[in-house]
């Protein structure tokens, strides 16, 4: 019998074209990403290839022969590793094939906050010409960025900032302040330190824990000038405390990617101001990744399929046999 995948959420159509040559797969394609749209196809699912909707444990045992699950990027917060491991299923994901995108996006939003790309859009539209007057845009030149994870997205966006002549801070636990130093960035050993004296900050850090990277103390401990971008996860900043702070003016302004609870309701409070950008977590998806995402996604459930998974892609690697 030919192997047969399940393909749950849009993708490009690169993506189907690979899976369309494959002479001996079959596959189901639901474009909807509801669970309801595919729960009935997964018991007939040898792999299954999914966006950003949950993998939970309940739809893992809906599926008996499942043999692989291909994520459609690199972070696999909603999918049950632990589930998918004591069954020997490997998750595999997409390697790095969109960290330039989200550090592009990332340098977008720090540039449209601090040129204020909303609000001089608006008053033109308007006929508020004379906003020009009150000359309160500002410039990246000798401002102080931190990032906060040094990954590839954030070693992206660390070479750009330069480019703009910002001096750069980063704080990754995981990485030494040798190698920290070496990537051509100042190490902060703790994290409050360097939120103190950025002018930027910019969150490239996995979610970690129940607990948000950036809660009250942090927010409190920044600049009011300060400009925050999370283009990395939801739930990395307290919403609630970061209304607060907002209200408050404890900071400047705030552009989101990302929220904790995805689409964020219509009456959401971030969604009502006009110190906040926003943007549909698209920082990821570019023409050109989400073709190299589509294809590769597909080629991962492929090469499990026939014995050749690439071990690098393989984020619980005891599932096939090797170590963490």
């Amino acid at each position: 019998m030919k192997p047969h995948l399940l393909v749950a959420g849009n993708i490009h159509e690169a993506g189907l074209k690979l899976l369309k040559e494959q002479s001996d797969v079959t596959y189901d394609y639901v474009a909807d990403l509801t669970y309801e749209s595919y729960a009935a196809l997964m018991p007939n699912a040898d792999g299954l290839v999914v966006r950003t909707q949950p993998v939970r444990a309940e739809t893992i045992a809906s599926a008996p022969r499942l043999k692989i699950v291909s994520r459609h990027g690199v972070g696999y917060d909603a999918v049950d590793v632990e589930a998918l491991t004591k069954r020997k299923i490997p998750l595999a994901i997409v390697g790095d094939v969109n960290s330039r995108a989200v550090a592009e996006h990332a340098m977008m939003m720090m540039l449209s906050l601090s040129k204020r790309i909303k609000h001089y859009d608006h008053a033109v539209r308007d006929g508020q010409w004379a906003l020009r007057n009150k000359f309160d845009s500002v410039e990246l030149f000798e401002k102080a960025l931190l990032i906060v994870g040094l990954g590839r997205i954030g070693r992206h966006l660390l070479g750009m900032a330069r480019g703009f002549g910002m001096t750069v801070m980063a704080y990754d636990p995981v990485l030494s302040a040798e190698m920290i130093t070496k990537l051509g960035a100042e190490p902060v050993a703790q994290l409050l330190d360097g939120l103190k004296r950025a002018d930027f900050v910019s969150l490239h850090a996995p979610k970690t824990g129940d607990h948000p990277l950036i809660g009250k103390a942090e927010l409190a401990a920044m600049k009011q000038t300060a400009l925050l971008v999370n283009t990395a996860r939801g739930g990395l900043i307290d919403e609630v405390a970061l209304v607060d702070a907002l209200n408050h003016k404890k900071i400047a302004g705030v552009g989101l990617d990302v929220f904790a609870d995805e689409p964020p309701s219509s009456t959401h409070p971030l969604l009502q101001r006009d110190d906040v950008y926003l943007t549909p977590h698209t920082a990821s998806l570019t023409t050109e990744s989400a073709i190299r995402m589509a294809v590769k996604s597909i080629q991962n459930a492929i090469d499990c399929f026939n014995g050749r998974l690439d071990p690098a892609l393989v984020v619980n690697r005891e599932a096939i046999g090797l170590g963490r």
